[in-house]
């Protein structure tokens, strides 16, 4: 019998079915800790014995790939996969698969969640009553504020429509689409789609390079604007962003992925108007059911010879 080893504490956890497939299937899973990510001395401790592996956030590096000699399939239980090295995948003879647009909807509303909170105060009014005060916090309406799209994938295209919906007005930018991709929405080059009074990123960040927003491109943006990350933490210089924060030359930010999680010491943590998730934009019953169907399906495929539906090796 083959054994999945499941190293994300999320998997299956709103819906049966994803272990129900796998074990009608006579695959053997295992998730070894449900309190949290599985340490890598617990990982390294078990690969010997590993036909699969499903995982959320962990490296997955060229010392797992050499000290897994029967592995098959990574599963990313999610839709980036810039945690797994590929080319180390594919020198090992390993698929890699994972759950693309399962959680597209879920990180979108997050996103605009997170707009709509740091643009009025929300959560800081909240900690304001809660301790016995009664501001009167004022913020700013959307209606006719710019909004720039930084990766316009399926969250990216969604984040447009919600945007267009409160009166904002829309600009994209994406180094990876026809022109033709982006609809009715403009087209434009990075600095361009920075020069907004909202900034939302939703793409990739590339293992090893410098943020995407370094302190130069933060600079640059527009004073008072807003600042979205619910992408990859590598994306953004945090400490560059808490500076212009506490200068006000950034009028507030929304961070729901961090360079280093959990997120621990950060200058984030004493920033005025920043409001900070703990990597939640995938988290809902939803989105946990379908990333878990899809994963078991495409771990299933690999096991059993067939081609997977969603692949990226």
């Amino acid at each position: 019998m083959s054994l999945t080893l499941i190293t994300t504490p999320t998997f299956g956890r709103y819906s049966t079915e994803p272990w129900e497939m796998l074990r009608e299937a006579g695959v053997r899973a295992e998730r070894p800790r449900e309190d949290g990510p599985l340490p890598r001395t617990e990982l390294f401790a078990r690969l010997s014995e590993v036909d699969a592996l499903i995982v959320g956030l962990d490296p997955i590096d060229r010392e797992v790939f050499e000290a897994a000699p029967r592995l098959k399939v990574v599963a990313k239980h999610g839709v980036g996969y810039d945690n797994i090295d590929l080319d180390a995948a594919r020198d090992h003879g390993v698929r890699v698969v994972y759950a693309p647009g399962s959680n597209s909807r879920a990180v979108a509303e997050l996103t605009f969640g997170l707009l709509l909170d740091v643009a009025r105060g929300i959560a800081e009014n909240d900690r304001a009553v809660r301790a016995g005060r009664w501001p009167k916090t004022f913020g700013g309406e959307l209606a006719g504020r710019s909004l720039g799209i930084v990766g316009f994938g399926r969250i990216g295209r969604m984040i447009a429509g919600y945007a267009s919906a409160f009166g904002m007005s829309v600009v994209a930018h994406d180094p990876f689409l026809p022109a033709d991709a982006f609809g009715a929405v403009p087209s434009a080059d990075l600095e361009t789609t920075l020069d907004s009074d909202v900034v939302s990123l939703h793409l990739p960040a590339v293992p090893g390079a410098p943020p995407l927003l370094d302190r130069a491109r933060l600079s640059a943006m527009r004073p008072g604007a807003i600042l979205l990350n619910a992408a990859r933490g590598g994306l953004v210089d945090e400490e560059a962003a808490a500076e212009l924060l506490h200068s006000g030359h950034l009028g507030g930010a929304g961070f729901d992925a961090f360079a280093v999680e959990p997120l621990g010491e950060s200058p984030l943590l004493t920033a005025p108007n920043v409001v900070l998730t703990a990597h939640i934009g995938a988290c809902t019953r939803e989105a946990n059911a379908a990333m878990g169907t899809a994963v078991a399906e495409g771990v299933l495929s690999v096991l059993g010879g067939t081609e997977p539906r969603h692949a990226a090796v």
